[in-house]
């Protein structure tokens, strides 16, 4: 047997799967680089809740709309000419963030609106281009594997960005990181150029595909399910590297959370994508739900730097456990859903409509309680209640089933 198959397991793979997982990687060592630090930025920068909350729920209105009007480009273009949109104007975020320099917190609005729709054109491409690039014995064997990828990413990213940030007076640092993560995304859209072409046809139409829900206890459940995915995702996507920031006040230590959580998570993704079979989803749902939330109370109570680090390990476990199967079935709930061959696109859209309206609730939420109470008070309790999201998944899809 050879070394490849010793890694991967008794897994057919194509060369488009293997592409899309190379534009994932360099797509999440991008993000990994960056992100995480766009918000630091933008706190220290401002030194306000209210603006934070205000940028992320420009960044959660517009990647909904972004997916459906990419949706609709979808079906009558080529699906990796979306990704490439996608990826454009992600780096057009960078080049604005860079453009703007010490003006960004005038443009607050513009940079969450170009991050958003980017994030939107690009998922809904990636997704749907994984939806057809995968098969149900070949899904799990992604999602693991883009999983590992992610938290390679994520061991490189963070450190790397801290340091840079670090080692560099004022805000000099950031825009050395802005410009690598451009430069990534330019290497993304690269490879994109090597996936074999998807042209798409028909009429872009959600009505049939929202009325399913109707019809498909499955689909509502899925749907629902991940509305309450967005309630935690929407709030705890910022809070928690402002708040390492806030208590150590040191991207390095940043960095360093970065690494331990996506080491952890490194492993656990592995081995939740060899271990985890079909028959043992549900249970794994609830166990990764549970942890999920138990490492909540670790926020609430006093969060020092190493309760949060014992955080950061917590959801590296949690994350995998819940996240392979609960992405593995989605696409089978969709793949047995009526219509399902083409109106693929419509599903993902819907799909992201309800997952990005639980993040905006989420974002709401969170600029009331910074503006109606002390935050330092509101916070930790918003986060208790929001932090649930992922525990209440498994009550939706704890009844479905699929056909094998």
């Amino acid at each position: 047997m050879s070394v490849w198959k010793k890694l991967i397991g008794d897994v057919s793979v194509n060369r488009d799967l293997l592409l899309l997982l190379f534009i994932g990687g360099f797509y999440s060592l991008s993000i990994a680089l960056s992100n995480t630090f766009v918000n630091v930025y933008l706190w220290k920068k401002s030194n306000d809740f209210q603006a934070l909350g205000l940028y992320n729920l420009a960044v959660v209105t517009f990647q909904p709309l972004a997916f459906m009007i990419a949706g609709r480009i979808a079906k009558k273009v080529d699906r990796v000419i979306v990704l490439r949109f996608g990826v454009s104007f992600l780096a057009l975020f960078f080049l604005t963030v860079l453009f703007t320099g010490d003006h960004a917190m005038h443009y607050l609005f513009l940079l969450g609106g170009l991050l958003g729709i980017g994030y939107g054109f690009y998922w809904l491409a990636f997704n749907v281009l994984t939806f057809e690039i995968t098969e149900p014995d070949t899904r799990d064997f992604f999602n693991g594997f883009l999983g590992v990828l992610t938290s390679v990413a994520g061991m490189i990213g963070p450190p790397l960005a801290g340091w840079i940030i670090s080692s560099r007076e004022q805000f000099k640092g950031y825009m050395v990181i802005f410009v690598i993560s451009l430069c990534l995304f330019i290497v993304a859209v690269a490879f994109s150029f090597f996936l074999h072409r998807r042209p798409s046809s028909g009429h872009f139409s959600l009505k049939s595909v929202l009325q399913e829900r109707k019809e498909n206890r499955n689909w509502r459940a899925i749907t629902t399910a991940h509305f309450f995915q967005g309630i935690r995702e929407g709030t705890f996507v910022f809070v928690v590297s402002v708040l390492i920031f806030i208590t150590t006040g040191s991207e390095k230590s940043l960095g360093v959370f970065g690494f331990i959580n996506s080491l952890t998570s490194f492993v656990v993704y592995y081995m939740a994508s060899r271990l985890i079979k079909k028959e043992w989803r549900m249970k794994a749902v609830l166990f990764g739900g549970l942890l999920l939330y138990s490492s909540v109370f670790l926020l609430f109570f006093d969060p020092s730097y190493i309760r949060l680090l014992l955080y950061g390990v917590l959801i590296a476990i949690g994350y995998p456990i819940l996240l392979v199967p609960y992405l593995s079935l989605t696409f089978d709930v969709i793949g047995q859903s009526a219509h399902a061959k083409t109106q693929r696109v419509e599903y993902i859209v819907v799909r992201e409509l309800f997952l990005n309206g639980g993040r905006a609730v989420s974002v709401v939420l969170f600029l009331l309680a910074v503006m109606l109470f002390q935050p330092e008070k509101s916070i930790p309790v918003l986060m208790l209640i929001v932090g649930a999201g992922h525990l209440i998944i498994y009550f939706f899809v704890r009844n479905i089933r699929v056909s094998r």
